[in-house]
């Protein structure tokens, strides 16, 4: 199951971004916490370059936290700034500003020293479809600036937002890249919903899903599905099975497969993490 997806829009944003990066002050760059690295965009560092960059990764409530903390640490070891919230919690959301002060403390000093006025810090928002963006933006405002959507290619455009007097953001669509070099890649980013369902084959993606959390968080599925552990050693494609008789389609394993990923995308298996600290690639 080879995916791709990356429409004209896309493209078009990706030249934007790096034409509005002279006016910003910092990069904020949003990821989803289940996929830490896999919903990092690799052409990020070549359009950022050396623009200060805070890593948000969002949806904490929905990933292992145990796993998130790893990552954590392993971004800050890289030197970059990091943040675990979740964009609809008000509480985690204003961490931002301060953590964004902290990053650019360094030149607002020299600022100062050269007698310029403090004024809002200028942010860009970055990230991948669907990994929650616009509802991060609409937390900040404390009302609905931008539109929200569980789906990918609500944002089309580019946006500046300002919130008070600290902070002015750019509000970006979401950009992919032009190839998935790993295979594993693109079947996480589908199963999290950073892509357009027409372009999937659902009963692979579910059995996927049942391959990983079979693994590593069989709890999930025994307590969610009802299975017992001889359940979980079947093939994947029988557990499938499993599931769509437990859940009354019969033999309707297309439904089975809706039913898998749509719970999982929202929300109702519990927390996990797919990109697996353990298994990282530097």
């Amino acid at each position: 199951m080879a995916i791709q997806w990356f429409p004209g829009h896309m493209a078009k944003a990706r030249r934007e971004v790096q034409e509005k990066l002279k006016y910003v002050d910092i990069v904020f760059e949003l990821v989803d916490a289940r996929l830490p690295k896999s919903s990092r965009n690799p052409m990020l560092d070549q359009i950022i370059q050396q623009k200060p960059r805070i890593i948000l990764l969002n949806k904490a409530d929905l990933a292992d936290p145990v796993q998130t903390q790893k990552w954590q640490n392993y971004f800050n070891n890289l030197g970059y700034e990091t943040l675990a919230l979740t964009a609809k919690n008000d509480k985690s959301v204003k961490q931002i500003v301060p953590a964004a002060k902290k990053v650019l403390a360094e030149k607002r000093a020299r600022d100062k020293e050269k007698g310029l006025k403090e004024r809002a810090i200028r942010a860009i928002v970055l990230g991948i479809p669907n990994v929650g963006k616009s509802t991060l933006l609409n937390h900040l405002a404390g009302k609905k600036v931008a539109t929200t959507g569980n789906k990918p290619g609500v944002t089309k455009g580019q946006q500046w937002l300002r919130f008070n007097s600290q902070l002015e953001l750019l509000d970006t669509p979401g950009i992919l890249w032009p190839k998935f070099e790993d295979p594993e890649v693109g079947k996480k980013l589908a199963l999290t919903g950073a892509i357009k369902d027409d372009l999937l084959q659902l009963d692979d993606l579910a059995i996927y899903e049942l391959e990983i959390l079979s693994r590593f968080y069989p709890e999930i599925l025994m307590e969610r599905y009802r299975l017992s552990e001889d359940d979980l050693f079947q093939p994947a494609a029988e557990i499938l099975m499993e599931i769509t008789k437990k859940r009354g389609f019969k033999d309707d394993y297309e439904r089975g497969s809706e039913l898998l990923i749509n719970e999982l995308r929202q929300g109702r298996l519990g927390r996990f993490t797919l990109d697996r600290y353990e298994e990282k690639v530097d």
